[in-house]
Order: C-alpha cells, then structure tokens, then sequence
C-alpha cells in the first residue's frame, strides 16, 4: 500500500469519526424526544338530569275512613280478583294480624327445625359451611343495596343457628315453645273481625300502594306532548293542588315506562332506538332502555329525551321524579395525548378489482410520529373518540396505524416530522 492510498483512508477514517461524534452529539442536545407509551383506555361518557317518570296509572279510592291494611307489595303484578288490600275499622286489627304473622313465621322456623329430617343426618361441619355461605350472601345482598331479600337469609341463618345449637347440645328441645306459639296464635285469632272493606284487582297489573296527583297527568299518550318547562315542573313531592286523600294507590297498566328529562347530548350523540345504560339515584343497580324520542330545544346541551323501559320493580316505583345519570356504551381504544397529534400530508396507494394500482395525495391525514430505535416514523391514527385531552385510535387498526405500546413522541424537534 503506498503513502497517498494511506493518508487517504486516514483521512476517511477521520471524517467518520467526526461525523459520528457529531451524530451522538446532535442526538444527545437537540433531539431528546418526550415520549409516551401507547396504552389501553376505557371510556364511558354521562350526562346527569332530572328525570320524570312516566307510567299509565289509574287511582283505586276508597271511602277515607277506616285503617288501610295492604295485602300486596310495591311493584307486584297482580291478576284479575287478587286482594289489593283490607280496610278496617281501626288500626288494632291490622296490628293484631301483624302479630300473628310474626308468630306464624317463628312457628314455622322451630317446627322446620324440630323435624327429624332436618337433624337426623346433618353434621356441625356442614352447617358451619352453610352459616358461613349464608353470611357471605346477607354482605353480598348489603353491599348491593337488596334489603327485601336480607330478611330472608336472616331467617335462614337462624334456623342454621338453631339446627347448630340442637345438635350439639342434645338438651336443646324447641316443643314447650312450639305448643305456646300454637297457643297465642288461636288465642289471636279468636280476636280478628272481618274487614269492612275488600279491593280487588279488576284487572291484570302492577299495583303501587300510594297516589301523588300526576296520575290523570303523565300517561304514555302525553309524554311526547310534554315540554322542557313542564318536565322541569315535576316534583317528587307530587302534583300541587291535587287531593289524594281517599286514594288507596294505583294500578299501573303494561310493564312498560318511561323516563322523560332535558339533558346534554353534546358528547353522547344518542339517537333514537339506541339502547344505553341509566342510573337511578334510589335503584343500587343499572338500567338497559331504549331511546323513543329526541327533541331539539335549540340546544344540544337540552335535549328532550324519552326513554322506555320494561322492568317493573318494588325501588323503581317509589319515586316520580329524581336525578338520573345516562351512559352511553363504553368505548375501547389506545389513549393518545392530544399534544401528539400531527398532520401530515400523505401518498396513497389503492389497488381496484383489476389490479390497477393508482396513487393519490391525502392530505392531513390524522397521526403521530414514534420513535423507531432513534428515528420518529408518522403513525395514523384512526380516531373513535377523543375530548379536550385525548384521542382514542381504534385497537389493531393495521398497518401503518399507532399500535399498542409503541413510544408517542410528544415533544421533541423531530416530533413534527420537520
């Protein structure tokens, strides 16, 4: 190798070198890129308003003298004939048959206990599970708000206590108080008098035990008649000016019903026939309805809805008007902070049926540039929602599109593709 092809490779050799510090030192002060990992988000959007409940009642009166003993429950659905209620002279007669019932029912819990059947081939062990299993149940029923039901574990946890007690204490013996519960029943039963009045159920329905004045009001014929003004008028307190006095309560026609109110629908963008989720304030669990009608007040942010439902329950009846919170279905997608986004003008090959291939400019196209080893490369994002904060860019979107876990440049010279 002679001295000019040497000093020509040292010279190269010296070039690279320089070349390459000065790399390193560009990337190291002026490309330190802000980055931000590609994750999972969940979003569900809501909207709060004063909801009107609307059903198609009639009022079941009385004379308004006597004492009104209810022989069916809020919510229940009652047949033609069925016993809506008793009306007695005085309150001592209603109280005297909720007497009996007490007793009848700790009657009922010691002679389940005293059979053979239920002692002979149980074991402390399975008991023990059962009482746990039983606790565990009542805390389930607690935590979601199901205190109808409490009452009756609690009966059951009792007999499991007793059944405990009797067969490991063969002392235990329940008789003496069986033949005195048998005693006090048909003593008090000798002191019961006919009801001065009967209601029956004319007809198949869902019965309500009170009367607030917006029966002859609200029905499912006005309820698209209605307007903000009238809505917002609505108190649970009930109609005023209306004398519901000899009312005993109402029947409620059809199991369908209705939620009226003014709401935002800005981010929501519910339209009719779509099925979304509510919240009511005294029901511990949510609601599936059905959006029937959606008026424009000129406001997006007071929409008039309608919305129908199809369940019937003792909770839900309780109330004519509270606060509702409507949802809409939640949304699945990878978060990109909106400090990231970038357009970018982009070329576009399409392939048609033929095999022809053609390229078109697309311009703006929706993005964020990641960072590839050292280098940020433009990933389209396919948007399905987005706020005042974020975007949400569809789950395997594809090829060329943001991916979960890639690194989102959202700071940095290069961030801009410039």
């Amino acid at each position: 190798m002679n001295e000019i092809t040497t000093r020509i490779l040292k010279m190269l050799l010296l070039v690279f070198a320089v070349v390459l510090a000065s790399t390193i030192f560009y990337h190291l002060l002026f490309q330190d890129y802000e980055t931000v990992n590609a994750t999972y988000y969940e979003v569900t959007d809501s909207s709060h308003f004063q909801g009107v409940y609307i059903r198609d009642e009639s009022v079941l009166r009385y004379s308004g003298t006597g004492a009104v003993r209810y022989c069916a429950d809020d919510g229940a659905k009652l047949g033609v004939g069925s016993v809506i209620a008793e009306i007695y002279d005085s309150e001592d007669q209603i109280d005297l048959r909720r007497r009996i019932a007490e007793k009848q029912d700790e009657l009922n819990m010691l002679r389940k206990i005293e059979n053979p059947g239920t002692t002979e081939h149980a074991q402390p062990a399975s008991i023990s599970a059962l009482m746990e299993e039983q606790y565990k149940t009542m805390v389930r029923l607690r935590e979601s708000g199901n205190f109808s039901a409490i009452a009756d574990c609690k009966q059951e946890m009792t007999v499991l206590l007793s059944t405990y007690e009797k067969i490991t204490n063969p002392d235990v013996n329940y008789s003496s108080r069986i033949t005195a519960l048998e005693s006090e029943i048909s003593a008090l039963n000798a002191q019961k008098t006919a009801p001065l009045e009967t209601r029956l159920a004319d007809r198949s329905a869902y019965f309500i035990s009170y009367a607030d004045g917006y029966e002859n009001i609200l029905s499912s014929d006005s309820a698209r008649l209605l307007t903000p003004e009238q809505i917002e008028a609505v108190s649970d307190e009930g109609a005023p000016d209306v004398d519901t006095s000899d009312a005993i309560g109402k029947l409620v026609d059809g199991y369908s019903w209705y939620i009226a109110g003014v709401f935002d629908n800005t981010k929501l963008r519910l339209s009719v026939d779509d099925t979304v989720t509510v919240r009511l304030e005294s029901l511990s669990r949510p609601l599936r309805v059905k959006v029937v009608s959606l008026l424009s007040t000129g406001d997006i942010s007071r929409t008039q809805a309608l919305l129908r439902c199809d369940q019937i329950t003792h909770d839900i009846v309780q109330h004519r008007a509270e606060r509702v919170e409507i949802l809409r279905d939640s949304v699945e997608g990878i978060r990109i902070p909106k400090s990231a986004i970038r357009f970018k003008d982009m070329e576009v090959t399409e392939k048609d049926e033929d095999g022809n291939v053609t390229v078109r400019t697309e311009k703006d196209v929706l993005g964020v540039y990641v960072l590839v080893g050292e280098t940020p490369e433009f990933r389209r994002v396919q948007e399905i929602y987005k706020d005042e904060n974020y975007y949400l860019s569809a789950l395997d979107a594809g090829s060329g599109y943001v991916a979960l876990y890639d690194e989102i440049i959202v700071k940095g010279v290069m961030a801009d593709g410039g």
